[in-house]
């Protein structure tokens, strides 16, 4: 296979960053493209020269077939994932999607068991998997074998779309956003024993500082136990105007601390130096050029998150929601 033919399903928002890596990929070409936004259909197809131009994911289901495609990447609202997925599966194209997966954790469970029925090669969308940072601090931990408490954070204010406004079309902050720090500690700690979480509202108002149909958490805190004396604390937040707190991991050893500053810089800290490291790569980039290796050669060790892997940091997610309304810690079994 000398080129990859992938067809874009969703083409505003998070769909940008991956037209820019598929815009540096001479193996890859955009074939077709599908938005219920004309204006941004028409921009994503003006971009790649392709006029294989769709209203939405049928209209390009109904067209296409894996004769003609040999990828999708699907990036949409949360609320929109119906047969999204299904209609891949069923034609046995390989796929691409952003997280979160589903807001219903049972149809993503089902979706799940179709993409092993058929083998099929898959990936979600959570980049900091692929971040040299990400990658130095999971080489580090292992020779820290004491333990330890992990504070993370993701704080800022309010996403203009109406559906992440509301709880029940993006699954609140937690899962929305943060769920990149709920997988990144699973990346980092493997598979949790317990979650704990609670949330409060009434800081933003509808109407005035957010939409009026705004009835989400302002604010959560998550606390997850893991194997080896390991707590890792877990807050989100959306009501920070004009300022920018610092949002990632700190990492506290017995003898260092490992500030992640999310996606820009690792400080390492030690009795007797500090080390500050930069990103050097686009994790966004390295995340497609995997899935797009992966369907060239046939090697699924390149993709770090498959569809049956995120579902484990989905679950662990809507866990912390149903903490959060029941008030009760949550155990989870070991696989």
């Amino acid at each position: 296979m000398d080129k990859v033919r992938v067809a874009l399903i969703g083409c505003g928002g998070r769909s940008g960053a991956h037209q820019e890596s598929f815009e540096k990929m001479d193996y890859v070409e955009v074939v077709a493209v599908a938005d219920p936004v004309e204006s941004r259909r028409n921009a994503a197809a003006k971009r790649f020269g392709c006029t294989r131009i769709y209203k939405d994911h049928t209209e390009l289901y109904d067209n296409e077939s894996a004769d003609t495609i040999d990828a999708v990447v699907i990036a949409i609202e949360p609320t929109a994932h119906t047969d999204t997925e299904l209609r891949a599966v069923e034609m046995g194209i390989p796929f691409l999607v952003e997280k979160p997966v589903h807001l219903d954790y049972e149809k993503a469970v089902e979706i799940d068991k179709k993409v092993r029925e058929k083998n099929l090669i898959t990936c979600v969308g959570f980049q900091d998997r692929y971040l040299d940072l990400m990658e130095i601090i999971k080489e580090e931990l292992p020779k820290h074998k004491q333990g330890g408490l992990v504070y993370g954070a993701w704080i800022g204010g309010i996403p203009g779309p109406w559906w992440w406004q509301k709880k029940s079309t993006c699954g609140g902050q937690l899962v929305e956003q943060n769920i990149h720090l709920v997988d990144g500690l699973r990346f980092l700690y493997g598979e949790p024993l317990s979650v704990y979480a609670t949330s409060s509202k009434g800081m933003i108002k509808p109407g005035v500082d957010a939409q009026d149909i705004y009835d989400s958490d302002d604010h959560s805190t998550v606390v997850y136990r893991f194997e080896n004396n390991v707590t890792a604390t877990l807050v989100s937040a959306c009501y920070s105007k004009d300022i920018r707190p610092r949002c990632g991991f700190y990492i506290t050893l017995p003898d260092m601390i490992l500030d992640y500053r999310l996606r820009n810089n690792l400080i390492i800290s030690t009795a007797d130096k500090e080390v500050d490291i930069p990103r050097k790569v686009n994790q966004t980039f390295l995340l497609d050029e995997a899935f797009i290796k992966a369907i060239m050669t046939g090697d699924r060790s390149l993709i770090r998150s498959d569809y049956s892997d995120s579902l484990k940091t989905h679950k662990i997610a809507f866990a912390a929601n149903e903490s959060m309304e029941s008030g009760q810690v949550i155990y989870f079994d070991k696989e």
